[in-house]
């Protein structure tokens, strides 16, 4: 049996515009530890990093962490 062939995937990772010779990457870096983040559709749309567990939803503004004991 031979090897199953490995198809490129730069084009999934990197948004490449080749008249102004530019590429960027197409997707978000985790803010707590820098590795790559998924985008999960279901339930509700959010980016995940699968090494430290930040999780970003989609449509909400960030939460602000209480200074206080609220009282």
């Amino acid at each position: 049996m031979g090897k199953a062939s490995v198809k490129a995937r730069a084009h999934t990772w990197y948004i490449i515009d080749m008249e102004k010779g530019v590429f960027r990457f197409n997707r978000r870096l985790c803010p707590r530890c820098g590795s790559v983040m998924a985008y999960h559709k279901e339930p509700v749309p959010r980016w995940h990093c699968g090494k430290c567990g930040y999780t970003i939803f989609e449509g909400q503004a960030p939460r602000q962490r209480a200074t206080g004991r609220g009282r």
